[in-house]
This record gives structure tokens, sequence and C-alpha cells, in this order.
């Protein structure tokens, strides 16, 4: 298995693990949580919620928007991944689709219809509105992904010469050749 091919299995991974964590913590919180909120620690709570929005429950109307963004965005990801030849890109990204593809399960299974559902929040500090594990990962997948680009690390790989065993990285001093 080469290089490329282990990084499409870390970002698919990645996002199925997140989005099973993501979607089992909603079941169990749209059981056990309804009208029952639980103060944990710290200022940190459990309270459901349903957002016809997105984060901060901005555009409350446009969730059929919302709802082809998510697809596009993993679509998008999906397409990308054959390029990815960095382990940090792949996890990020696979924390980016997999949030998303949690958000995109609520919208189009959950009430109150197909493609306009809410998605369940039940997430809350006294500071900062109510969210899930899905908008969790999608935070940390792009924070991964800002952090990534601002030391320049490359997506994908300089195409290697055939039969030349020397990385350009060893010639001029820099991961990516600049």
């Amino acid at each position: 298995m080469g290089a490329t091919q282990r990084r499409r299995w870390w970002l698919a991974g990645a996002a199925l693990l997140a989005l099973a964590i993501d979607v089992a913590s909603k079941s169990a919180a749209a059981a056990w949580l309804p009208g029952r909120p639980v103060e944990l620690l710290g200022g940190l709570h459990l309270r459901l919620t349903r957002n016809p929005g997105a984060a901060f429950s901005i555009g409350t109307d446009f969730t059929p928007v919302f709802t082809i963004v998510a697809v596009a965005v993993i679509a998008g990801i999906v397409w990308y991944a054959r390029n990815v030849t960095h382990r940090g890109w792949a996890a990020a990204l696979g924390l980016i689709a997999g949030g998303a593809a949690g958000n995109l399960v609520d919208r189009l299974f959950r009430a109150p219809s197909v493609g306009h559902g809410h998605v369940v929040d039940f997430l809350y500090l006294d500071w900062w509105p109510t969210f899930n594990l899905a908008d969790s990962f999608l935070i940390c997948g792009v924070a991964v992904a800002v952090l990534l680009s601002m030391r320049n690390v490359p997506i994908t790989a300089a195409p290697s010469t055939e039969g030349d065993a020397v990385h350009l990285a060893d010639i001029t001093g820099g991961r990516d050749g600049r």
C-alpha cells in the first residue's frame, strides 16, 4: 500500500469515526435529554435543542441551503482525497468531512422533513451557544488545516522524478521545495 493510499485510509477513518461518534452522541442525547438538562463540571451542561440553522442558529430559514453546502463540502473532500499525501491533512479533512456528514445526517433524516431536518445540539457552555460533536470535529479539522497552512505543509507531495531517489526537500532544505 502506497503513501497516498494510506493517507486516504487516514482521511476515511477520521471521517467515519467522527460521524459514528456524532450520530451515537446525538441519538443518546435525543433519547435521554428531552426536558432533563444535566449540569456537568466547569459550566458544561447537557441540554437538548434542535437547530434549523447553521452555527449560532444563523440562517434558520435556509436549512435546504445548508444541506446542499454540506453535500458539496463532503463531495469536494472525497474528490480531492486522491491527492492527499500528508497524514495531518488527511486527518484534518477527515474531521471536516465527518463533522459535515454528522450534521448532514440530521438535516436529511430528522424532523420536520428530508433536507429540512433540524440538527441536534446538546452541549452547552455558560459562555457559548449550544453545539454538538459534529461542530467540534469541524472546528478541530479547520484548526488543524489552518495550522498546516501556516506552516506551509503541502497537501500533496511534489511528484518524484522517475528513478531518482533524492527528495526535493533534501536538495532545497525544505519540506516542500520552497
